[in-house]
């Protein structure tokens, strides 16, 4: 089906609305574009005559948008942005094969990104560029090809690939540890106790587990596991750790496991993609390859 022409405006129409919607300025926005101030104002008449809607409202010297021009201005931000990343991706690699990929901050900086030079290695004709996201978002709105999700396999609009199940482990500072002796699971109620804001129930699921109901927790709040393993080495508090997140503190001594690692409910480590995207080649490529790395080495093999 045919667009009509009047809801397809031109990109120098949308540039200069969205420069002085941005900046509240028409002539802000007329320097950034290297353009006279009348030239965007005759612009941005033209844009509303074409779509029929006041976008503006003009006082004096200064514009103010409309209640429709706020909501469009930030859908045409995105739309904006969505075209220029595009562009980027196609002349950082004219050849095609861009992966864009959401992955959570501390698992791609501690477990992925050390990893990600053996697939760079396998296969130059795909460029990969990642994006930290903390948790799920709509895939319709964002432009990424698949994301490192950690939860129950739900994602609606996505399809979700297994990869792995973690261990958790209480962990602290060898200074916090002998000042709060911490023995048995129920110790844990009389010692500062580290959460994670994606996390909220995690210390009242793992006591629950040690037979420990309706404990009264508190504590530091902290929105990523690199800041919450921070506070825990600096004796803050007793942090839920992922093993093998904090592998190199246990190594080194500056954390110790106050008790074995184990497993809590059904999350999981997941490759969600947006169901469109499931067949998109250098995702395909992507997903063997992180299965691979996953199984161990001497099996990654090319999808078919």
């Amino acid at each position: 089906m045919t667009i009509p022409r009047r809801f397809l405006p031109s990109l120098s129409l949308l540039m200069a609305f969205e420069g002085a919607a941005r900046t509240g300025s028409i002539t802000v926005a007329a320097r950034e574009m290297a353009l006279t101030q009348s030239a965007v104002s005759r612009q941005i008449q033209t844009l509303e005559r074409q779509l029929g809607v006041a976008l503006f409202l003009r006082e004096k010297q200064t514009i103010r948008l409309t209640p429709a021009g706020e909501s469009y201005a930030r859908q045409i931000r995105e739309a904006l942005h969505r075209i220029s990343t595009a562009s980027l991706n196609l002349r950082a690699n004219p050849h095609g094969g861009t992966l864009n990929l959401a992955i959570l901050p501390t698992f791609g900086a501690r477990w992925l990104i050390p990893r990600l030079g053996s697939f760079i290695a396998r296969h130059p004709e795909i460029s990969l560029n990642c994006a930290s996201r903390s948790s799920p978002f709509d895939f319709r709105r964002d432009s990424v090809d698949g994301a490192i999700h950690f939860g129950r396999p739900y994602w609606p609009g996505a399809e979700l690939t297994f990869l792995m199940h973690e261990a958790i482990v209480p962990v602290g500072s060898p200074a916090l540890l002998r000042r709060c002796e911490l023995r048995q699971p129920s110790d844990f109620l009389r010692a500062p106790l580290l959460h994670l804001t994606t996390r909220p129930d995690a210390w009242e699921r793992w006591l629950a587990a040690h037979d420990i109901a309706n404990p009264a927790v508190h504590g530091m709040l902290f929105d990523e596991f690199s800041a919450i393993s921070q506070a825990a080495v600096a004796g803050l508090g007793v942090a839920l750790m992922p093993d093998f997140l904090v592998r190199e503190e246990l190594a080194d001594g500056t954390l110790v496991a106050i008790s074995p690692p184990e497993h809590l409910g059904e999350e999981a480590y997941f490759l969600a993609s947006p169901l469109e995207r499931s067949a998109y080649p250098p995702l395909q490529t992507f997903r063997a390859w992180l299965l691979a790395e996953i199984a161990g080495p001497g099996t990654y093999s090319l999808p078919e």
